[in-house]
């Protein structure tokens, strides 16, 4: 999929897709905002605001008042390419929170996710 697509969803209808997919393997929605939180600097009030919004999903990460400098050590494989790997910076925190939410639904337990 082109990157602009991508960057141009609304956050608010991608957002119950990550909670569909940790909810499916026994995990929640205060899960996932954790994680969303502590990867971006929002909020819980500020992450309710944008999903009531339409803020666009790269404009999500690129207001996000502080992305996590813990990120980089997140690495491993997300749709066949190494989130560590990607070179495009959006598309690359983009693809930080897939891998998050993909290791949350394994049942990693949230020290390990949040690389406490």
């Amino acid at each position: 999929m082109d990157h602009q697509k991508v960057y141009a969803m609304p956050f608010a209808k991608l957002y119950p897709l990550l909670v569909a997919k940790a909810e499916k393997k026994g995990r929640t929605k205060e899960e996932v905002d954790e994680i969303i939180c502590w990867l971006t600097g929002y909020s819980a009030e500020a992450l309710d605001t944008l999903l009531k919004g339409d803020a666009a999903y790269g404009d999500f990460f690129l207001q996000a008042p502080e992305l996590n400098p813990k990120r980089k050590l997140i690495k491993g494989v997300v749709c066949g390419v190494r989130v560590e790997d990607i070179e495009e910076p959006l598309m690359q925190e983009i693809r930080y929170l897939d891998k998050l939410i993909d290791e949350l639904a394994k049942g990693k337990p949230m020290e390990r996710i949040l690389r406490a």
